[in-house]
């Protein structure tokens, strides 16, 4: 039987990860400091998640909803989803392999070996290490765990709109940005309609952007400055009705906005943020998102896996 992705299921998944995740802080910002003219501008700090980014939701939802083997588990990542895999494999007393391709920073990289698992880097992008990763499962039998399409796997990162909606109740629209889709999937899923949700995607990997175009998953480009993070081959079966649904709208902004927004969080607020954590915020700065006068905006900044600032200087 199918796992409902749904309000009930995300709340009961809330209280089954609650003890092994952090509860992300809300802050509010003017909205002048980054030039901006809406009426109320929030960020949701994601990137201070266990192991840099929002991953761990989905991870432990997988690790605590279904029973991994002696084999242990598997994941194919661009970085953030096997670092938090690697994460909860750790706390959890889990065998962990990591596959990942060879266009993962190396922050990520030592992200995953810190935490004990076995890494494997291989393939050129995502797609191939996903393969890889595959066929170890095939082999061993280990838990394979999918960074997005996955009913787990939302379900878990859904629980990053439920705390939003329990700290800031009356935002408007919620950006956030999408590579396979199981963020904004599962953030759809809890806020079914009743806020609006905008996916950002970078130019070169416009994932999301083209299956709601074409009407269904199709291949799209991988590449750009986030590469590591937001581009997949195609976005995730399950999450696609999910995101035909509820998602208002699918922006894409260029590899320039995203570097420069990196800069202007730094400047602004001392946060380092990665590409793919910054992309959200790149489509406010940039104009490719614009408000409506008197909307309220919030933001989410998913990951800060980078080695962006060098602090021995």
């Amino acid at each position: 039987m199918q796992t409902a992705i749904d309000r009930d299921q995300i709340a009961a998944t809330e209280r089954l990860i609650r003890p092994h995740i952090r509860r992300t802080p809300v802050i509010d910002i003017d909205p002048r400091d980054f030039g901006l003219d809406v009426r109320h501008l929030s960020f949701k700090l994601e990137f201070l998640q266990h192991s840099g980014s929002f991953k761990p939701r989905g991870a432990f939802a997988n690790l605590l909803l279904r029973k991994a083997p002696a084999a242990g588990v598997v994941a194919a990542s661009g970085g953030n989803h096997g670092a938090a895999v690697a994460y909860a494999a750790m706390r959890l007393g889990t065998k962990a392999a990591i596959f990942v391709p060879k266009v993962t920073s190396p922050a990520k990289l030592d992200r995953i070996r810190s935490y004990g698992a076995e890494l494997v880097v291989i393939g050129e992008i995502y797609a191939e290490a996903l393969a890889a990763s595959e066929a170890r499962v095939a082999e061993t039998g280990a838990l394979a765990v999918h960074a997005y399409d996955q009913p787990e796997t939302l379900l878990g990162q859904g629980t990053v709109g439920l705390e939003l909606e329990a700290d800031r109740p009356d935002i408007d629209t919620f950006l956030v940005a999408t590579g396979g889709g199981g963020l904004i999937g599962g953030i759809a899923a809890w806020y079914a309609g009743r806020t609006r949700i905008v996916s950002v995607e970078p130019e070169a990997a416009p994932t999301l952007h083209d299956a709601l175009k074409a009407g269904r998953p199709v291949d799209a480009p991988a590449g750009g400055v986030a590469a590591d993070s937001l581009a997949p081959r195609q976005v995730g079966r399950l999450m696609f009705p999910l995101a035909q649904q509820y998602v208002a709208a699918a922006v894409l902004v260029t590899d320039d906005a995203i570097r420069d927004t990196q800069r202007r969080l730094w400047d602004v607020l001392r946060i380092v943020a990665e590409p793919g954590g910054a992309a959200a915020l790149a489509a406010l700065l940039s104009g490719r998102y614009r408000p409506a006068t008197g909307e309220r905006v919030a933001v989410l900044l998913c990951g800060a896996n980078t080695t962006a600032v060098n602090f021995r200087h």
